[in-house]
């Protein structure tokens, strides 16, 4: 995440970045396991992942089935991670 002090967050962004911060390499989680984390909805995690996840390790958060909004671009991440996947999802 960004240490910019000019660069503020909200406490529910800085909330989900942190916990996907918190994701060891290899392992995923989706919007709606975040968002019971933080008490929110997996589309208000979707729209912070939307906005911030260049922040963080985007590539570790997927969809309920395992797919990425941009399996093209998440791939190579989960290939250098161990990620077992089948080019558009992982295996959760």
């Amino acid at each position: 995440m960004s240490s910019d002090p000019v660069f503020e967050l909200d406490d529910l962004t800085s909330a989900v970045l942190a916990l996907v911060d918190a994701l060891p390499p290899g392992q995923v989680t989706t919007y709606g396991a975040l968002a019971a984390e933080v008490g929110t909805g997996p589309r208000q995690v979707g729209r912070i992942m939307a906005n911030y996840g260049h922040l963080t390790a985007w590539w570790r958060v997927v969809r309920a089935d395992g797919s990425s909004h941009d399996p093209e671009r998440s791939v190579p991440h989960w290939d250098v991670e161990g990620i077992a996947h089948n080019g558009r999802a992982v295996k959760l």
